[in-house]
């Protein structure tokens, strides 16, 4: 059974139908009206890849990341996980867009001191501190810590409302029991001098139900690993976004002809490295754990959920501001970036959010007859020696569908075909060491990246900004990897739509906002330790 009146999950069943997407520029960060009034079960990253840290070839993580644009100073209460919600990563791995596993995370929140909080003697009297520490932080000691977080995570099979068992629960194999504990927040460097030592203690063995294999959990703060001009791509686009002069700190990204009046690759571009954190879900699996008896490659989505009703309490407590009841409802998902953002239409952001993969094929138009190349056009046709028509005009888009929907034969596509807008990666594709990756991943020869997957350094606002304007209707350097064979010829095409159709699809366009690999660290979570509050800011 669900704790505290979590009763079989059920979706929205007023969701009816739901839109197809593909990929676009970023993550997903307040992407919907309706998500942006509960920030704890916004989704803001979904990755998956083949474990590159030495020795976990032989497994797949997950990360799933939560709550948008954490201020690193943003106390004093940061950012605990809602205890009211269930946090869910899906495993399709038969292609039939419903899930065949789920990691299903729940959290506990409790105040120390036998639930009163830590108080002081005041003038005779216990008065309760209105802070989350009182003291100094260490992972030896969490004596002086005002508020404890715990979550535990259960493995469904099938089904993820109704597939679970008592005996699903993951083992925490570093310190026994089901329950795993998550580290407080950066506070600052005088709350926990090593933070990333201290958060690395947390990092924990667990084994997994039905899975001859050790697995990894780690739940808590991350440093936004994700590269996005925000700012001015809001803005109409406040930018010329093809690859300008060359920044040799950056050398990915250059190309042989620099676009005259195109811009440059500049960290100082970034709105969100560097100056954010966010909270990641992170599991590690072994492969042999996840394809079933499909082809080896699996697809995978996020998903967030919350009972469907709430009564406010007039009079809250601790944790216990309001009743919450009936079904759980899906309120958060993503799977590939910033989909609902700028591919979805406005009135379907909500349905999005709530829908499940099997209902993608509703209102494919959002996928067929994109509007996001038809907006790129009327902000830049004709401008800064750009040609006036820009926008692919191979309708329906089937490149787009293959690329995001459907996956490419021989690469990531399931053994069964259901469009669906999910993840997919192909576990027998080869594992490329972090100082080998390409930001620019599966169109830049290195299998192990976005689209196949998705690592942290994978620049998927320029990959996918490239692909919406048509890279894939000219011929792509993938033969020989491919097919194995390194006599092949190695640039393919793909039949999905001619170079004619796509008039910009071989410029290097971009927002500027760059990524290396060697900036993240190379070991599970792969992300890097969250920015202090102080001395920070």
């Amino acid at each position: 059974m669900l704790t505290n009146k979590r009763k079989t999950l059920v979706s929205a069943s007023v969701v009816l139908a739901t839109v197809c997407a593909t990929a676009a520029w970023s993550s997903s960060h307040r992407e919907a009206p309706g998500i942006t009034k509960m920030p704890k079960v916004d989704a803001t990253d979904f990755y998956m890849f083949r474990g590159y840290e030495t020795g976990k070839e032989d497994t797949v993580t997950f990360i799933a990341n939560y709550q948008p644009l954490q201020a690193p100073y943003g106390g004093p209460n940061y950012f605990t996980m809602d205890t009211d919600a269930v946090y869910e990563i899906h495993i399709d791995n038969d292609g039939d867009a419903i899930e065949d596993i789920t990691f299903q995370f729940q959290f506990q929140n409790a105040l120390a001191n036998g639930g009163n909080g830590i108080t002081l003697p005041v003038g005779g009297q216990n008065i309760a501190i209105p802070l989350r520490q009182a003291g100094k932080i260490t992972a030896a000691s969490s004596a002086a810590q005002n508020e404890l977080e715990t979550y535990t995570v259960r493995k469904i099979n099938g089904d993820r409302r109704s597939g679970f068992a008592a005996s699903s629960l993951l083992t925490n194999a570093s310190g026994g029991g089901t329950t795993f504990k998550k580290p407080i927040d950066n506070i600052g460097n005088k709350t926990i001098e090593d933070y990333a030592g201290y958060s690395d203690s947390f990092i924990s063995n667990t084994t997994i139900p039905d899975c001859t294999g050790a697995g990894r959990v780690f739940v808590g703060q991350r440093a936004e690993a994700f590269a996005v001009n925000l700012g001015e791509i809001f803005d109409l686009v406040n930018l010329v976004p093809i690859q300008g002069l060359p920044n040799p700190e950056y050398p990915q990204y250059n190309v042989d002809t620099p676009f005259n009046g195109g811009i440059t690759q500049d960290r100082a571009n970034d709105d969100l490295i560097d100056k954010f954190n966010v909270t990641s879900l992170a599991i590690e699996v072994p492969i042999s754990c996840l394809t079933g008896d499909g082809n080896g490659v699996i697809g995978a989505w996020t998903t967030a959920s919350l009972p469907q009703a709430r009564l406010l309490d007039p009079s809250p407590m601790y944790e216990d501001t309001s009743k919450q009841g009936g079904a759980y409802v899906q309120v958060a998902r993503l799977s590939n970036p910033l989909v609902n953002e700028v591919v979805i239409g406005l009135p379907d952001k909500d349905l999005f959010n709530a829908a499940e993969p099997t209902q993608d094929s509703a209102l494919a138009a959002y996928v067929t007859n994109p509007t996001l190349p038809e907006l790129v056009e009327l902000l830049f046709g004709g401008v800064a020696g750009l040609p006036a028509e820009l926008a692919p005009n191979n309708f329906p888009r089937n490149d787009l569908v293959t690329a995001f929907l459907t996956g490419f034969p021989g690469v990531n596509q399931l053994s069964t075909v259901t469009a669906s807008e999910m993840m997919r990666l192909n576990t027998g594709f080869p594992v490329t060491a972090l100082a080998n990756q390409n930001v620019f991943g599966l169109v830049a020869e290195d299998l192990g990246g976005f689209p196949n997957g998705r690592r942290p350094a994978d620049d998927t606002v320029d990959i996918a900004l490239r692909v919406v304007m048509g890279r894939l209707c000219h011929p792509v350097p993938l033969g020989q990897e491919v097919s194995g064979d390194p006599t092949a010829e190695d640039n393919i095409d793909l039949g999905l739509c001619a170079p004619a159709d796509a008039p910009v699809g071989l410029a290097a366009l971009t927002d500027g906002a760059p990524i290396k690999p060697t900036d993240l660290r190379a070991t599970f979570p792969y992300l890097n330790t969250p920015l202090a509050g102080s001395p920070n800011n």
